[in-house]
């Protein structure tokens, strides 16, 4: 059964799309299925595996809002054990539509249900907000990957999303745990970058990754090609860390 990570910190900016996708392709590499499921409206996840979003008849919008089921949005990539549930800006409008439903916390968790099984782990790129969409990647997920960049006000906003972390496991997934917290754009040559990684690490422990995610040119051009690193640059320092990063993911879940 599948293990499902959702990846989500509301504040912007933070390398969150970046780790999802990487991550994802960096744990497929290592020989795992993984499925990786756009949540997010801007859709950043999907063309930067390479589909257009321009030719997507149905996604993760009328997955959740039309009843159109999984497998049948479900797309490959340049990856065989590498496939994903894309997104398009519709998706924005799920917000709205998920609040008038009767199991509103619960409609991705029952989505997903039929392919738990497909899958050794389901990534979900959460939006950059802390609202329904998030709420049902929580309810679904059995863990939650935080990205946190390393430079002034990394831990702002944090405390707010582990209260909402918290009220998902009071009231809709008592399971919910903590997966591990990534520090992204390291730069360990300054001295702020080092300040911040202690501040994370008093704040969270153990659960605050031995691999940190510097920033990478390589990073920054695969998107644009609609690569993860891994395939555009597999020698690149990007790639290097998020398969180290996929290693500690899996050794920690062993």
């Amino acid at each position: 059964m599948a293990r499902i990570i959702a990846v989500a910190n509301q504040k912007g900016g933070v390398g969150k799309t970046t780790t999802a996708v990487n991550l994802s392709a960096s744990l497929a590499v290592e020989g795992k299925r993984v499925l990786l499921l756009d949540l997010d409206p801007q859709g950043n996840a999907t063309s930067g595996l390479g589909i257009d979003k321009e030719n997507i008849e149905q996604g993760v919008y009328e997955m959740l809002v039309d009843d159109v089921s999984i497998t049948d949005i479900i797309e490959s990539t340049v990856i065989d054990t590498l496939q994903i549930a894309p997104t398009t800006i519709d998706l924005a409008g799920a917000e709205v539509d998920l609040v008038a439903m009767e199991d509103k916390g619960y409609t991705l968790k029952q989505c997903i249900a039929p392919i738990v099984e497909d899958y050794d782990y389901i990534l979900i790129d959460c939006p950059p907000s802390l609202g329904m969409l998030t709420i049902n990647a929580l309810t679904a997920s059995n863990s939650v990957l935080i990205p946190i960049q390393t430079e002034f006000y990394a831990l702002e906003g944090v405390s707010q999303l582990i209260k909402t972390i918290e009220l998902v496991q009071d009231e809709l997934n008592e399971d919910l745990e903590l997966e591990g917290v990534v520090l992204t754009m390291y730069n360990g040559r300054t001295k702020l970058a080092v300040q911040v990684a202690e501040e994370v690490t008093n704040y969270f422990g153990e659960s605050v990754y031995t691999t940190t995610i510097p920033r990478n040119v390589k990073l920054g051009e695969a998107p644009s090609h609609g690569l993860p690193v891994v395939i555009y640059d597999k020698r690149s320092k990007g790639a290097e860390v998020y398969c180290a990063l996929a290693r500690e993911v899996i050794e920690r879940g062993a």
